[in-house]
């Protein structure tokens, strides 16, 4: 809820309850891309990865990325929610819990976003748009297909808390498939799923309810959510629809949407197209060559050629997504959790200010993942990330931050 006047500032460190969760602090572990699940179940590795982020200070750990099918994944060696996986993810969330943390699933379909090569099955979309991962175009969802659609989430869900998951958050950023639906500029549709901004946000509010019924009252759930794709303008559409991706208005409007609904504890707001503008939602450096050098073949001789335009560089500073977090948080009763540029307790404590509830810290941890209980115990305590976003090729192959490992110097040592 936005701040009453006169009301006395939120301790980050103090608990807090999120739905029917009763939370150690306001800091969540968000979902980044582990890459530690290269048969597409849990490893030691990822284990460790959680459990050193748990024993760290925050009060949530979420597990990116658990896809509901096998044409989900961004790639084979992700984790699809079932009964093999189940074992796993059961020493998985133990490990969190174990270090007095709770542990979250992010639940998610990669749509266009997904590799349809190497998942050996076609990528979904609302239309026939381009999946360049796979080199191919999405097949667009029949009417008669969403349905199953709803039921793989409700059984992807059901399945993460019988693995001891305590919350869940479900995908509808990033232009993956419910994002997708959202966008004008990928959601042609002329069906009640396509036009209007209701029809696109239809399917990612039966997909809330679906997994909201399966997972009952007892389960944390949010979603998190684009508020700008990176495309046109993050305000109201000028020029033709066409060209224009999903914005902070329309975010809003969704929001509030959700809210009614009443199938959510939260929202987590984002930004960014994993399609057409990936670098919107980190800001800082566009570490180009890294990138090229992460993949091969046309996808590597793409990238060089291509990189400038598709991983543009944004100015860093602490927060900067809040300018947009701030409308959506005014737009909605929701609890919200601020992401983007959560650093330090100067950050925390402005965020909690403004009246978000609770904050999610990403690289940051990649770098130190012991951040939160050394700012607990000295205010003034300083981050070490650069912002070089180095750590985000890592991700093909075990999500890192290369000058906590030795890979590269550090620029401030």
């Amino acid at each position: 809820m936005p701040p009453v006047s006169g009301t006395p500032p939120v301790d980050p460190f103090a608990p807090a309850r999120l739905g029917p969760l009763r939370l150690r602090n306001r800091l969540i572990k968000c979902a980044t891309f582990e890459g530690m699940t290269p048969e597409a179940l849990v490893t030691d590795d990822l284990i460790e990865f959680h459990r050193e982020h748990a024993a760290g200070g925050v009060a949530i750990s979420t597990v990116a990325y658990c896809a509901i099918s096998p044409e989900g994944r961004t790639d084979r060696h992700q984790i699809w929610l079932r009964e093999a996986a189940v074992p796993g993810l059961r020493r998985l969330t133990g490990a969190i819990h174990d270090e007095g943390a709770l542990a979250a699933a992010q639940l998610g379909h990669a749509g266009a976003v997904a590799n349809s090569t190497s998942n050996g099955a076609k990528a979904l979309g609302p239309g026939a748009i381009p999946a360049p991962m796979g080199m191919s175009l999405t097949h667009k969802i029949g009417l008669d297909e969403i349905p199953a659609l709803r039921t793989r989430f409700a059984d992807a869900a059901r399945l993460a808390v019988d693995s001891g998951f305590d919350a869940i958050e479900v995908h509808c950023g990033h232009n993956y498939l419910l994002s997708s639906f959202l966008s004008p500029l990928l959601n042609h549709r002329r069906d009640a799923y396509g036009g209007s901004l209701v029809n696109r946000a239809r399917l990612a509010r039966e997909v809330l309810e679906s997994v909201r019924e399966a997972v009952g009252s007892g389960v944390a759930v949010w979603a998190k959510l684009n508020m700008y794709d990176g495309v046109g303008r993050p305000g109201p559409g000028r020029g033709p629809k066409p060209w224009r991706g999903f914005n902070v208005d329309e975010a809003c409007e969704v929001a509030r949407l959700f809210e009614a609904d009443g199938h959510l504890d939260a929202i987590e707001p984002t930004a960014g197209s994993s399609l057409l503008n990936p670098m919107y939602l980190f800001h800082g450096a566009a570490p180009r060559a890294s990138f090229a050098r992460a993949f091969h073949g046309p996808m590597r001789a793409g990238l060089k050629i291509g990189g400038p335009f598709f991983l543009k560089a944004y100015p860093y500073r602490d927060a900067y997504l809040l300018p947009l977090a701030r409308e959506l948080r005014a737009a909605t009763a929701l609890p919200v959790i601020l992401l983007g540029g959560v650093t330090d307790r100067a950050s925390m404590d402005l965020a909690l200010a403004e009246g978000f509830d609770f904050v999610a810290m990403g690289r940051a941890l990649l770098r130190e993942p012991d951040l939160p209980r050394r700012i607990a115990a000295d205010p003034a305590t300083a981050s070490k990330c650069v912002h070089c976003n180095e750590c985000m090729p890592t991700i093909y192959s075990h999500t890192r931050c290369p000058i906590r490992t030795g890979e590269l110097p550090d620029p401030v040592a």
